[in-house]
């Protein structure tokens, strides 16, 4: 698959992730012309920049904070904040790992219509149990996710990519089940995209 990544000027990859995680793709995107910017929370200092990426002690989540509560050093905030905050309509590569929180998120971003702004996005799903705030019997989660999954569809966004790691546990909803597995990446195309930078000079970005 390929998708049409433009100027450094403009063109912008947001990883956000819980913990430690692998930059191999952030730091691909940068030398691409991508201006990179990392979200994780364990930083210690509130931005940082390393090398060609920017790194900020901040998270996505599905609601923003109150504003009735003092702010903790570690913030978390909607995507479409995050977006607002930092002046970025268009969101290139968007890709999130966010250990069981990324079903309430989907949700969000579908509710908010920001995924209308994300050109690829390549998403974590963790499977061994329901995830953050999801209740109900096994059928009511399944139905749950699997809506929100359609609703990626229907918003343009088609899967090239589905990845599984081996070393996860075979786990579906507390459940051992065999060749399958706990986590899976999916990395989704947005066949509607249509950003700003398109009167532009642009590269190819292949995965």
């Amino acid at each position: 698959v390929t998708h049409p990544i433009h100027t450094k000027e403009t063109c912008h990859a947001f990883p956000i992730s819980l913990g430690v995680d692998d930059h191999s793709l952030e730091h691909f995107l940068a030398r691409s012309g991508c201006e990179v910017h990392c979200f994780d929370p364990s930083l210690e200092q509130p931005h940082l920049q390393k090398a060609e990426m920017w790194f900020h002690r901040i998270s996505i989540d599905w609601r923003d904070p109150s504003p009735a509560i003092a702010p903790k050093r570690q913030a978390s905030k909607k995507l479409a904040t995050i977006l607002d905050d930092f002046g970025h309509r268009d969101v290139d590569v968007l890709k999130a790992d966010m250990e069981s929180a990324e079903w309430k998120i989907l949700e969000n971003l579908v509710l908010e219509g920001v995924l209308d702004s994300v050109g690829q996005l390549l998403l974590e799903l963790h499977l061994h149990w329901a995830g953050f705030e999801v209740a109900g019997d096994d059928p009511s989660v399944v139905r749950y996710w699997f809506s929100l999954l359609k609703e990626l569809e229907r918003a343009g966004f088609r899967l090239f990519r589905v990845h599984s790691d081996p070393s996860t546990p075979r786990l579906f909803l507390h459940k051992n089940i065999l060749n399958a597995s706990s986590a899976y990446t999916l990395s989704w195309v947005n066949v509607r995209w249509k950003p700003s930078w398109t009167a532009h000079k642009h590269k190819k970005l292949i995965f």
